[in-house]
């Protein structure tokens, strides 16, 4: 099973290192990166030899990839997508598909007449606690779904203003990054695609400020007093490594553009329903927490990601039950089924259990959340087949 890997950074390289240890063929035959050396660091070293390509029609008549996989910075990944709708060979996609409008219009376009089968990477859809959630729900367990609230405290939101995804150009805000998978797995959940959002969100009131550009917390004077430096991480667990100054005007600024401190959305379904999703990254530790509420008539589904845990609790009968499921594997098992279809669509011409329309309903959601925090009202939803 020969791959051609355009952006082979952290992401990907775990999705390939599943897809090897599923299919002792899965090998890297070539490249799309301008970072040769970390790709060498990344890349096992039971793989082989691969090649670096400049462009993905070069990777496809050169190296003949049975899949390609797209794990670039955010902003490129609909132009390398939309490159690779022009072939019939199976894709995983990373999320976001797309960060603007005009870029997911365009990839909308690119795909209405493509043969290529995509794999979006939406790991929450598919993992085990999820997809168990689903199947209680499509039995009848509750009845009509008629509301859902979804949470999600980020124990690990720091990184969005230390790491490269504060770069709001490149990313265009934690809704586009974060609220991607959950607004996906909602809609998966309700059966039901999401017409009309609106949303709040709180900027720079925890993080950002006027430290200047560029600040790391060795080079810091107000360091030993600041609660986000290693020093004082320490003290709880956190990572405490050296790290780029949260509060510095790198983060952007509300009128410029910054990642959210904290967002909420209300969402109307296309079956009348509604629900409530709140997304927080300035939580930390135990508060850790990433749960789906799903009432209906006759019942009610409260399940949690982190816990791996689900309750049934039954509306007219005296009874409720509990059930766990044991995982270690990332995104909460959901990425070893992605892998698992991945394979499958390349191997056996299987269906992807997150094709593009996923990818692309989602997307068009969070903007219009985005649009609605600006016009702070209601916003209908774009769907999909209205190019």
């Amino acid at each position: 099973m020969r791959l051609g890997v355009i952006g082979y950074g952290d992401r990907i390289s775990q999705i390939v290192k599943i897809l090897q240890q599923l299919n002792n063929n899965a090998k890297v035959v070539s490249v799309i990166d301008p970072n040769q050396k970390a790709v060498g660091e990344r890349v096992s070293s039971s793989n082989g030899d691969y090649v670096f390509r400049d462009s993905i029609s070069e990777m496809v008549q050169l190296d003949k990839p049975d899949g390609l996989l797209i794990g670039t910075r955010c902003q490129l990944h609909a132009p390398y997508a939309i490159e690779a709708a022009k072939y019939d060979i199976p894709l995983f996609l990373e999320k976001p598909v797309a960060i603007s409008l005009e870029q997911t219009i365009a990839l909308e376009k690119a795909f209405s007449k493509s043969k290529c089968n995509v794999v979006v990477s939406f790991p929450l859809r598919v993992s085990p606690i999820c997809t168990l959630a689903r199947e209680n729900i499509e039995s009848g367990m509750i009845g009509t779904c008629e509301h859902i609230t979804a949470l999600n405290y980020v124990p690990y939101g720091t990184c969005y203003w230390e790491l490269f995804y504060r770069n709001y150009e490149s990313t265009q805000g934690l809704l586009v990054q974060k609220a991607t998978h959950d607004l996906d797995y909602i809609s998966y959940l309700m059966d039901s695609d999401i017409v009309n959002i609106a949303a709040l969100a709180s900027y720079g009131r925890v993080f950002g400020g006027t430290k200047r550009a560029g600040l790391k917390c060795s080079d810091c004077d107000e360091a030993r007093g600041c609660a986000e430096s290693p020093y004082n991480r320490q003290k709880y667990g956190a990572d405490n490594s050296d790290h780029l100054c949260l509060f510095s005007a790198d983060c952007g600024t509300p009128k410029t553009g910054m990642n959210e401190d904290a967002t909420s959305v209300l969402i109307e379904f296309a079956s009348g329903a509604h629900g409530i999703y709140t997304q927080v990254f300035f939580s930390r530790r135990d508060t850790e927490i990433r749960t789906a509420i799903i009432s209906g008539y006759h019942g009610t589904i409260n399940f949690d990601f982190y816990s791996s845990s689900l309750k049934y609790t039954a509306h007219h009968k005296a009874f409720s039950s509990n059930t766990k499921f044991e995982t270690n594997s990332n995104h909460f098992g959901g990425d070893v089924e992605l892998a698992r279809n991945f394979i499958d669509v390349i191997t056996v011409g299987a269906k992807s259990f997150t094709p593009i329309e996923t990818g692309l309903k989602s997307i068009y959601a969070c903007l219009a959340a985005k649009e609605s925090i600006k016009t702070r009202g209601f916003v209908s939803v774009r769907q999909i087949g209205k190019i």
